[in-house]
């Protein structure tokens, strides 16, 4: 990647709806080009999707919490498990495999502590779980989607 390729995936995480236009004209490049170049990135995957970022507070989802999890069972059956178990749950945004005292780390966004405590019900359910522990964020102080991007 050399540094308009930088400078497009900048202006594509600040606002995928840009025109192509609009974006090869504030690199420097006609809209051949600059199509060429999102395209290429797109095959190679650099580019993975675009989508449309929801305010979370508007769609009355105000509470952030983060749920640690430790295995019952240090196994790939168990893992395969947990890990199908948790995609099919919405209220989990983020899934993270860890280091450290906790095996997993759920990002979890619900309403309130009445529809967090429904979500907790159905993770424990059906599945074997060693320990889980949960934080609640209090407030937001930075989230961003984009990713440094360097050349």
């Amino acid at each position: 990647m050399d540094r308009l390729d930088v400078e497009i995936l900048r202006l594509l995480q600040q606002d995928s709806t840009q025109s192509v236009a609009e974006i090869a004209e504030k690199v420097g490049l006609s809209t051949t080009p600059c199509w060429r170049r999102i395209q290429t990135l797109e095959k190679q995957q650099v580019i993975d999707k675009r989508v449309a970022l929801l305010n979370a507070d508007k769609l009355g989802l105000n509470l952030t919490v983060f749920v640690q999890v430790k295995a019952a069972k240090h196994d790939v059956v168990w893992l395969n498990q947990f890990a199908e178990h948790a995609k099919n749950i919405e209220q989990i945004v983020e899934f993270y495999r860890m280091s450290g005292e906790y095996d997993y780390m759920l990002k979890v966004v619900v309403a309130d502590m009445q529809a967090f405590d429904v979500f907790y019900k159905r993770l424990v359910t059906g599945i074997d779980l060693s320990d889980v522990t949960s934080s609640f964020a209090m407030e937001q102080i930075k989230y961003t989607t984009a990713l440094p991007v360097i050349s």
